[in-house]
């Protein structure tokens, strides 16, 4: 399957999300009648896209309605929300920046220490509105962050990093011991993040609950051009989907896998669950919504790193309710609302009754799949085009 690309040297072709394309079945079924359900140990969520732990994207009141309508937001304990009484006023400031001030005002904002208190009232604003409250943290801060947001009444605890192994070595601090982390807490573990079938495979052997799979292809993201690591999202995905499915046949337990990052439209997380997604993990989307908290500004988790900053602020804009992007009626032409109703007419068309069927719907390289036809749209910029 590798090429050669130098003397003595060779390469694998991976594919991402606009160089392949899903082939309709030998039959269709009524999209009103497909089942998107996806579970995390005992909970069952009917929307299978989670809003990702960015500060852009997350807040309390956001992780209520994205609960309420049937999905998971998960909110940084790593962020603005723990480190400000008032966060609103650090989100303003953000939002107002230029372009030139943005991540030097990101690098300062997140110098404030975190404050364990906040960590507490969170979760319990996020509770106290009957909501599921899904809370993320960096592997330095999981131990004692998770003790905190448990006895709080937190539902899942996600311990995410940029590239998570359960062989990460240092001797100038104590790595993250993940098999005896996922072993004492009481709640459900989703580990992030990877893209290789090997550490996938490792990583599910820790008892996590579900694991993210996905390196740098965020829209705010920079760690691809900074760092020159990632793969793109199909072969991630087909790979951790291979792993999950071997230690199904070994183990006898299934261990979702969150496609996380790289997706701003309805076809993007169709080939997502094609390629093995149980569930994605999106923000961009999600930070055009009305409820967010960025005001319309996206940025990434590492932008803050004060000697490497691996993420961005972007403009994303306004563009409509949570509801509108996951639900519908769409108000614009690019595919980026009604997410879930282009999932389930997709199922539909492809004959996929439930998102497990979607894993074995047939997938072809199709480098013209988003040009082939579309000339006006793209002189016109509009839909595909823009």
């Amino acid at each position: 399957m590798a090429e050669w690309i130098g003397k003595d040297r060779r390469a694998r072709r991976c594919y991402g999300f606009d160089e392949v394309a899903l082939v309709p079945g030998e039959k269709t079924i009524n999209p009103n009648e497909v089942d998107t359900s996806f579970s995390i140990g005992k909970m069952k969520f009917n929307v299978p896209i989670l809003a990702a732990a960015m500060d852009g994207v997350v807040d309390v009141r956001f992780a209520v309605e994205m609960s309420r309508l049937g999905g998971i937001a998960v909110l940084n304990l790593d962020g603005i929300q723990t480190r400000y009484d008032n966060p609103d006023e650090v989100l303003d400031r953000i939002a107002k920046a230029s372009a030139q001030e943005a991540t030097a005002l990101i690098q300062e904002v997140y110098r404030h220490p975190i404050k364990e208190k906040l960590i507490g009232k969170r979760v319990e604003e996020i509770k106290r509105k009957k909501a599921v409250a899904v809370v993320s943290c960096i592997p330095a801060h999981a131990e004692r962050f998770s003790q905190i947001a448990v006895a709080h009444g937190a539902d899942i605890f996600v311990v995410q990093s940029t590239v998570t192994t359960p062989k990460h070595i240092s001797s100038e601090y104590k790595s993250l011991d993940l098999y005896r982390f996922c072993a004492k807490t009481k709640i459900p573990v989703i580990i992030g993040n990877c893209v290789t079938y090997e550490t996938t495979l490792e990583l599910m052997a820790t008892d996590a609950a579900a694991l993210l799979i996905g390196v740098g292809p965020g829209a705010a993201c920079t760690t691809r051009g900074v760092l020159g690591i990632g793969v793109p999202q199909v072969t991630a995905t087909i790979d951790a989907a291979a792993a999950r499915d071997f230690h199904y046949k070994r183990t006898g337990k299934y261990v979702p896998i969150i496609t996380d990052g790289g997706m701003n439209r309805g076809g993007d997380i169709c080939k997502a669950f094609a390629a093995g997604a149980d569930a994605v993990m999106i923000g961009s989307s999600f930070a055009r919504a009305k409820e967010a908290p960025g005001r319309g500004y996206h940025w990434g988790m590492a932008t803050s790193n004060v000697n490497l900053p691996r993420g961005t602020r972007i403009y994303v804009g306004t563009t409509g309710t949570l509801k509108e992007i996951l639900f519908g009626p769409a108000k614009v032409d690019d595919g980026s609302q009604n997410l879930m109703g282009a999932l389930k007419t997709s199922m539909g068309s492809l004959g996929a009754a439930n998102i497990k069927e979607m894993h074995t719907v047939e997938i072809i390289i199709a480098p013209s799949i988003q040009t082939e036809g579309k000339i006006f749209q793209v002189d016109q910029r509009v839909g595909m085009g823009k």
